[in-house]
């Protein structure tokens, strides 16, 4: 039976603040079998989920992430930016957010924010706690920085990566290939189905990102994608459900 995982776009963030604890617990609850998360470095080096370079955004304080250690930015309010019901919301650690997939077979697509902000040993550090807590096989890393992903793929060539782009690539499926990619992070509007048809005769998967129309969405599922990465994991439940499709 065909199956499809359904990624949940920084936890359930329609519903919840963006990479939040609240968020990924809920994602949980509307069926999502994969979670997407960004990953940076506090100044003393750990490793919190987080999208945006600065905090100004998601906590009010205007100072980047790389400048904060992780006692200060433990106790900041990431929640009452969404509602007022979510202020107790802090910034995660990763480890937090591996300890709540692993009893469980949800996949964890963690993309590593080094694009802008360059963090010297962040896919050390990453591949590292996972190793340690033994869930590589449950982890896919994706990032802009495609150099960051050929060093994943040489640190730990059982983890699988995915590339994210914006545009049309050009066989993409090829370029995989150079860096030994397992999957495509496209912007859904560049994702045709005989592209996904073609990139799966070079064992390339797809998991556009982030689609939250629910036309889209069929169409997405019907082309072949083995992922959608989306805001609304209930709404493509849903889909995958009318079309006996498993969510996996």
């Amino acid at each position: 039976m065909k199956t499809l995982i359904n990624f949940a776009h920084r936890g359930a963030s329609a519903y919840c603040p963006e990479n939040t604890m609240a968020a990924y617990t809920k994602a949980l609850e509307l069926h999502a079998t994969g979670i997407e998360t960004d990953v940076q470095l506090t100044k003393d080096e750990r490793i919190v989920t987080i999208h945006d370079e600065s905090l100004k955004r998601t906590t009010g304080v205007d100072r980047m992430v790389k400048d904060t250690d992780y006692e200060e930015l433990r106790h900041l309010d990431a929640g009452s930016w969404k509602a007022p019901e979510f202020s107790s919301e802090r910034v995660p650690l990763l480890e937090d957010l591996l300890e709540l997939i692993r009893p469980t077979d949800v996949v964890l697509n963690i993309e590593l924010k080094n694009t802008y902000v360059r963090y010297p040993g962040l896919e050390q550090k990453c591949i590292q706690l996972i190793r340690d807590m033994k869930l590589s096989e449950q982890i896919v890393f994706s990032s802009f920085n495609h150099y960051s992903l050929a060093l994943c793929k040489q640190l730990a060539p059982e983890i699988r990566t995915g590339i994210l782009y914006s545009e049309g690539l050009y066989r993409p499926w090829d370029y995989a290939k150079t860096l030994r990619a397992d999957a495509l992070h496209a912007y859904h509007p560049a994702v045709l189905p005989e592209f996904v048809e073609e990139a799966k005769q070079y064992n390339v998967v797809y998991h556009p990102w982030t689609v939250n129309d629910p036309k889209r969405m069929e169409e997405l599922v019907d082309a072949g994608a083995a992922g959608i990465i989306t805001d609304y994991p209930d709404r493509l439940h849903e889909i995958l459900k009318k079309k006996g499709i498993v969510a996996g």
